[in-house]
């Protein structure tokens, strides 16, 4: 059997400050550490449970934050960033997909760094559904008919994955009483709680429980900015069209198509951002 897990940052447990999510941050080497070792655990109970192919995803910011010298050799790595599918390539062909250390979309109060994809982007909604990280990336994973089996991250975060993957293991790995603050349990005591979803998360999938998230086309995506600055740039793509201010939207075939053409938006905005300040 194949897993592929995607990596996120923010959501994994004792990230708590903007210093520990960017390279050459003072507090990024600890959470490279913890979050390397949060995805060992995960990818060891899985070919314990007999997944003998497993694709990791590093899947935060410039996506080379894991310390793949500490990951098993039969673990393959993707990582860096740009790249097509972003978070999830690999995803294809999978048998499961599992998504560690993520966060709560954009505008979710009393979660861990929320937001969706950028800082530019304020909300996001999928044929008119406001959509996180975790609910593209399983549209996106559905699309090719790879059920989510686990979700751990931000306790925020878990009313989505209940919502739209209720079958879908869950581990709070922290609960946020601001953006930038968290509550977490000893990384030993999560290494429990995780290697226990795991195996949950393998005998749903043997029972056929576990469902792909299916989104069937056309889908209609709204991508709306933090200032009408980025949307004036998402404007100049000849998919998009201007409904506000800050807001464009642009009808594609499929989710795949929309998760490309959204990625292509974020680039251009950090692009924007790079040149202004």
């Amino acid at each position: 059997m194949r897993a592929f897990v995607s990596v996120d940052l923010e959501g994994m447990p004792h990230v708590a400050s903007p210093a520990h999510l960017s390279l050459g941050k003072p507090l990024y080497a600890e959470a490279r550490k913890i979050a390397t070792r949060v995805t060992r655990v995960v990818v060891e109970e899985l070919h314990q449970e007999g997944f003998d192919e497993i694709v990791v995803a590093d899947s935060h910011g410039p996506m080379v934050n894991l310390l793949v010298e500490e990951l098993p050799g039969y673990v393959e790595v993707v990582r860096g960033f740009p790249r097509p599918l972003s978070m999830v390539v690999g995803v294809e062909g999978a048998d499961a997909a599992l998504f560690l250390g993520y966060h709560a979309k954009a505008g979710t109060a009393y979660s861990s760094f929320d937001h969706t994809y950028s800082g530019s982007v304020s909300k996001v909604l999928v044929n008119g559904v406001e959509a996180s990280e975790y609910l593209l990336n399983a549209y996106v994973a559905g699309h090719y008919g790879v059920p989510v089996v686990l979700v751990a991250g931000d306790e925020k975060l878990m009313e989505d994955v209940e919502k739209h993957t209720p079958w879908a293991s869950r581990v709070v790995l922290k609960k946020a009483p601001s953006r930038y603050s968290s509550i977490s349990e000893s990384v030993d005591k999560l290494e429990e709680r995780l290697r226990l979803a795991v195996k949950e998360a393998a005998a749903l999938l043997r029972s056929g429980r576990a469902k792909p998230l299916r989104l069937d086309g056309p889908v209609r995506m709204r991508v709306c900015f933090v200032n009408s600055g980025y949307a004036d740039v998402a404007e100049l793509s000849p998919l998009c069209r201007r409904v506000s201010g800050t807001c464009v939207e642009y009808e594609v075939d499929s989710i795949v198509d929309a998760y490309r053409q959204f990625e292509l938006l974020v680039l251009a905005g950090a692009s924007l951002a790079r040149i202004f300040g």
